[in-house]
């Protein structure tokens, strides 16, 4: 019979480094698979929409289909979220919004050249 942790092994917190990346094993900071990370399979249409759910009646929007790599995301975020005036982060992927701003951002990603759909 195999041990609950037999198959993920592994360094996962080192209180010289912090944090362990369970792919390279190298701490969060410095981890080198974030970097040959490829951008995600999209069909190329941006998707932007407006949930609820699992955020206490607070709306967010959501923006999806991206093909950019992380810095790319994280940096077109930044300009999303200073044109909305609000916060927000960037999640496995998908850019999070505070706020209803769906018009705003379709607007926005238009004139940057994406294809974008409610």
């Amino acid at each position: 019979m195999k041990s609950k942790n037999s198959g993920s092994g592994g360094l996962v917190y080192s209180t010289e480094h912090g944090k362990m990346c369970p792919v390279c094993s190298q701490p969060v900071a410095d981890c080198i698979c974030k970097q040959h990370k490829s951008p995600v399979d999209t069909d190329g249409i941006v998707r932007v929409s407006l949930e609820t759910k699992g955020r206490k009646g607070k709306g967010v929007t959501v923006i999806t289909g991206l093909p950019l790599a992380l810095p790319e995301l994280t940096e077109l975020s930044k300009q999303l979220k200073k044109k909305c005036g609000t916060g927000g982060t960037v999640k496995e992927g998908v850019i999070e919004i505070q706020g209803d701003h769906c018009l705003n951002l379709i607007e926005e990603l238009k004139k940057q050249g994406w294809t974008v759909k409610k």
